[in-house]
């Protein structure tokens, strides 16, 4: 009896330990997160824009009517202690302004942080990226552009 129990152990404890999650890569470079429990989700929220255009001239500033931003503007200062837990997942807020860059087709230089709301497992992050008035999103360690479905 002692056999059956100790081999019905190994065999969940088998079953468990086999299941993993796997990243993949679609056709047009969005990231999968596909679950052992046979669902999925997206890592990226959008897909990458092919960027044909050409380049804007460096002449528009950040300083824009859009941000409405003073000329002694400092960045708000992000606990340290929650960047250091973001740095394994890649979310600590450079990574995060450089996908804002990216989304907006600018520099790192032309994106500000105006204001931010942050706790270990989510955070709510305002920009001004190129001019414009930008908000994005972090939940866990996923980034993606904060819209209105309403």
């Amino acid at each position: 009896m002692k056999v059956y129990i100790l081999l019905l152990t190994f065999l969940i404890s088998a079953f468990s330990i086999a299941q993993n999650n796997h990243i993949v890569k679609t056709e047009d470079g969005r990231r999968v997160l596909l679950k052992a429990d046979f669902t999925w989700e997206y890592i990226d929220a959008e897909a990458p824009a092919v960027n044909n255009l050409p380049v804007k001239a460096k002449s528009e500033t950040h300083k824009s009517s859009h941000c409405k931003l003073i000329d002694a503007f400092v960045e708000p200062k992000l606990d340290q202690k929650i960047q250091q837990q973001l740095k394994k997942g890649r979310a600590t807020i450079n990574h995060i302004k450089k996908k804002v860059a990216k989304d907006n087709n600018c520099t790192l230089e032309e994106v500000l942080l105006l204001t931010v709301s942050e706790q270990k497992s989510k955070g709510l992050y305002t920009f001004c990226a190129n001019g414009k008035l930008v908000k994005y999103k972090r939940v866990g360690n996923t980034i993606i552009k904060n819209t209105k479905i309403f």
